[in-house]
């Protein structure tokens, strides 16, 4: 079989800072995330007409899952069903495929010409690590992307689950569109679902931001939310 070299095209950079908390899928969250390209593929006229779309689709690459190994496993075992369960990789959108490509739908706010970066793009809702290489951008067709009536195996089963958030008095001094990401990612429940120890106190680092919480009877509380020291 012959093989390819797949060249990253453009990064992408924003307040994810690590995996942890990072949505399990797009569009879950606000947060704004920019694109920026390689210097080989700033070329204007490459984005001639992307403008004229509200949603683009995002391939890029699980590069911080630890997946250099040679061989790969045919079934993982999905947070969802409690970490326990194991299913098909191929039924699943787990890091852990054979080649590691990660595909998202995000919104395309806006396209900048910037002056330090040339064309970036300005999105919405990604679900993508600070940093993570982007391979390739494609338009969203709302005539063929959209399925309403898509039967989707154990993902219909979990897609409704929430967690209800709290903050304590003293982390309500946040201002408040920052606030409302980080409990729009709190209430999707980032711990891993075999951990349910209702003493633990967890932390998620979330922009300049360290966030700590315990959840107890599906109610997420959060007690802490402490500045990062640069």
């Amino acid at each position: 079989m012959n093989q390819h070299i797949i060249e990253p095209i453009a990064t992408i950079h924003n307040n994810f800072t690590e995996k942890f908390g990072i949505p399990r899928q797009s569009n879950i969250t606000n947060t704004v995330s920019t694109i920026i390209f390689d210097k080989k593929y700033r070329d204007q006229n490459a984005f001639k007409g992307l403008e004229e779309y509200s949603h683009i689709w995002i391939l890029w690459l699980f590069d911080k899952n630890n997946s250099d190994k040679k061989e790969w496993y045919p079934t993982v075992r999905p947070p969802r069903l409690g970490g326990n369960k194991r299913v098909g990789v191929f039924s699943t959108r787990s890091p852990y495929h054979p080649n590691g490509i990660g595909m998202s739908c995000v919104k395309l706010l806006y396209i900048e010409n910037d002056k330090d970066n040339g064309i970036i793009l300005k999105v919405s809702g990604a679900d993508l690590l600070n940093g993570t290489p982007i391979i390739d951008i494609k338009p969203y067709l709302k005539f063929t992307d959209s399925h309403p009536d898509a039967v989707c195996g154990f993902s219909d089963e979990v897609k409704d689950y929430e967690l209800t958030v709290i903050f304590k008095d003293e982390c309500n001094n946040m201002e408040p569109p920052l606030k409302a990401e980080i409990e729009t990612i709190l209430r999707q429940d980032p711990r891993p679902s075999y951990q349910n120890d209702e003493n633990r106190i967890y932390s998620m680092k979330y922009a300049d931001y360290d966030v700590k919480f315990y959840v107890k009877n599906n109610c997420l509380t959060v007690t802490e939310i402490e500045k990062i020291k640069g």
